[in-house]
């Protein structure tokens, strides 16, 4: 059965119309459900429609390939937790770029493609070209990004002296191969095609590698972009609209998403992208860390809590490695109750994904109304009595406003030391993903609570309800 091509068509902006009401949806907290929403039923919608439309064949073949791949994609949504969901989205985004890349290659090869004569056959080959560069950048840079959010390639940049002039030239050599590509005849390109495959991979690789630890959220930003435009560049090979649409749509909000973070940061967004110093400090001595760390027990915190009127909770990635998250919302309703302003501090890059820590408030019901973000708290924190850092490192550095040595230098932070006091739960004394060393962590007015976040919260609550 097949349908009409001007129902697909119909289809299609229908579908169009639900994913830019999804992206709206996702805009806001109180809306995000209902944006995810959207986008499941415009997917449905927009496969329906591909599926059913005139001229594809093999549908046992289809169907049953979209039935696996569903059924693995629920097994892995169950199983996957919320510390490993930035891998997991890294991990998606290089399936978008192969899947770009095999599409150009399928559609060079197409004998179909090369019945076209004139601008036409010449603006096709530009499109497959363009759609594979986009698409092998996109599978390895991701690929090296999943490694370094699970922990299995080195969050430290790789840097060399010569490694923008070695991109220089490596960008270069593409578009040499691109213009021999398009002059060549019938399928003579497949050579320079397959040497710009291998270099733009290469690109990926050295583009993420030269990367930062603490610019990784702004780089899973960006590779959603890359993603977008990929499928972008796959839509306009396969004569999809929709897919074209869509691919624009992920790649614009991906690339508005990594500037609004880079402006967070401080950072300007091609030195991050391009890692044209991957850090914003001047190299020079770092100014030396003076006081003294000390620690205090459960008890001593719940008494804290007692006595306080305002408290700021900043949470981090340790947070969503202890799944904390619960337990804290009981505690934070139990002070709330006690008639205490309660309220919690989140940082535009806390965690390793951006929204991260919003994510997982909302996950234990947290609501909105007491989520604050940078900017509106910051301006409170010489009124508040007691801040708790839990598991969040680089975002409350001081060294950001006051050490131009450091690699976080000029990135705003979350002022937690202005507070009266601080408390900061962590299981060590390690430095954040960044590398730096926390010089909060021996102000007078701050004081370490050791162990696991959830285990931590859990006794402070028992002392809070003795």
């Amino acid at each position: 059965m097949f349908i009409a091509k001007e129902i697909q068509t119909a289809a299609y902006l229908f579908a169009s119309i639900l994913f830019i009401l999804s992206l709206g949806g996702l805009s806001s907290q109180e809306s995000a459900k209902r944006g995810v929403f959207y986008g499941i039923i415009g997917m449905i919608v927009a496969i329906i429609a591909t599926v059913l439309g005139q001229g594809v064949a093999g549908h046992v073949y289809i169907i049953s390939a979209i039935a696996v791949a569903s059924i693995i994609g629920l097994l892995l949504a169950r199983k996957v937790e919320m510390t490993a969901m930035p891998q997991l989205v890294a991990i998606l985004h290089s399936f978008v770029g192969l899947a770009a890349v095999l599409v150009g290659f399928g559609s060079y090869l197409d004998p179909k493609s090369h019945e076209l004569t004139g601008a036409a056959h010449m603006i096709h080959l530009v499109e497959v070209f363009i759609g594979i560069f986009i698409g092998a950048i996109t599978f390895t840079g991701s690929i090296v990004a999943w490694g370094k959010l699970d922990g299995k390639v080195p969050s430290k940049p790789w840097s060399f002296k010569g490694l923008q002039t070695m991109n220089l030239l490596l960008m270069l050599a593409c578009t040499g191969l691109g213009i021999l590509f398009c002059q060549a005849e019938g399928t003579g390109g497949m050579l320079y095609l397959g040497i710009m495959t291998a270099i733009a991979s290469f690109i990926g690789v050295v583009l993420v590698m030269a990367i930062g630890g603490g610019d990784m959220p702004v780089v899973v930003s960006m590779l959603n972009s890359y993603s977008g435009w990929a499928a972008a560049a796959a839509g306009f090979m396969l004569g999809n609209d929709l897919l074209i649409v869509t691919g624009a749509l992920v790649g614009s909000s991906g690339a508005i998403l990594s500037m609004h973070m880079c402006h967070a940061m401080n950072r300007s967004f091609f030195s991050v992208i391009f890692a044209s110093g991957s850090g914003n400090g001047s190299g020079g001595e770092k100014k030396a860390i003076e006081g003294e760390v000390t620690a205090l027990n459960h008890e001593e915190v719940a008494g804290l809590l007692k006595e306080a009127k305002s408290i700021v909770i900043v949470p981090g990635y340790g947070m969503a490695v202890a799944k904390a998250q619960y337990p804290i919302y009981d505690m934070v309703q139990f002070l709330r109750k006690a008639g205490k302003n309660v309220r919690f501090a989140i940082h535009p890059v806390a965690g390793r994904l951006p929204g991260h820590m919003n994510v997982l408030l909302a996950e234990a019901n947290v609501p909105y109304d007491i989520v604050m973000e940078m900017d509106e708290i910051n301006g409170d924190m010489p009124d508040t009595d007691v801040v708790m850092v839990i598991g969040a490192n680089d975002v409350v550095n001081p060294s950001a406003q006051d050490d131009p040595a450091s690699s976080i230098y000029g990135m705003p932070v979350i002022e937690a030391w202005k507070a009266e006091k601080v408390i900061i739960m962590k299981r060590s004394m390690s430095a954040g993903y960044s590398g730096e060393d926390n010089p909060l962590f021996y102000k007078p007015n701050s004081e370490m609570l050791y162990g696991d976040a959830k285990d931590s919260v859990e006794k402070i609550m028992g002392f809070l309800k003795a």
